[in-house]
């Protein structure tokens, strides 16, 4: 039987993600590597073409800039009852959670250029990484007829994974990795004179283009 106390307080959050720097070379890379399409060269006019291709190009990159790392404290209360007697272990955990966008999970791209319009729906953001660095035992006591085993150890080294996963959920960590995957997109794309519309969830529109097209 495993029981967990209400969070300790959760140390400081080091998010790297939406650099200046980072995003100021993103959108550079991409003027140079994306040649745009022109038209109206006859009238003296010209008009930049996003195309597919372009567009996923930088969904990739923005995806890997938005991916976020934190680090994270919290407490593991163990306890496990046999024959009346009971064990119990108080753990403190510091780890590493990454949060990100999995693309391969499936995403869709609609370019609509006579109405200068661009549609993409991503996967949600979600923990793709978790790191257990360090473990330290602050009380342990062993019931009388039954001591600590090795199983017990790892039962400990889960939950106090799973207990990191949920305080980086409370920190919104996943949440910020898609507001700033939404904005990022938002400023690449908006330069070219179309506007974006970025969403998140499963894929269900079979007529919007996917990734690999």
């Amino acid at each position: 039987m495993a029981d967990s106390r209400p969070r300790w307080p959760v140390a400081a959050v080091v998010i790297s993600l939406l650099l200046l720097g980072g995003a100021l070379l993103l959108i550079g890379l991409a003027v140079r590597r994306f040649v745009p399409i022109t038209r109206g060269l006859l009238t003296g006019r010209s008009e930049t073409t996003v195309t597919h291709g372009v567009v996923v190009e930088r969904v990739r990159a923005v995806a890997q800039l938005v991916t976020s790392e934190t680090t994270v404290r919290d407490v593991v209360v163990y306890q496990n009852r046999r024959l009346g007697s009971t064990k119990r272990s108080l753990v403190v955990v510091t780890g590493k959670v990454m949060a990100g966008i999995d693309l391969d999970a499936g995403t869709q791209v609609d370019v609509d250029e006579q109405k200068r319009r661009v549609r993409v729906l991503l996967p949600p953001a979600k923990v793709i990484g978790v790191e257990v660095t360090q473990l330290r035992t602050y009380d342990e006591r062993s019931g009388l007829w039954n001591p600590f085993r090795p199983a017990d150890r790892d039962t400990i080294y889960s939950l106090a994974r799973d207990q990191l996963i949920s305080a980086a959920g409370e920190l919104g960590v996943a949440a910020h990795a898609e507001e700033s995957a939404r904005r990022l997109l938002g400023a690449l794309i908006h330069a070219d004179g179309y506007t974006v519309e970025v969403t998140f969830g499963a894929r269900a529109d079979p007529a919007i283009r996917r990734e690999t097209d």
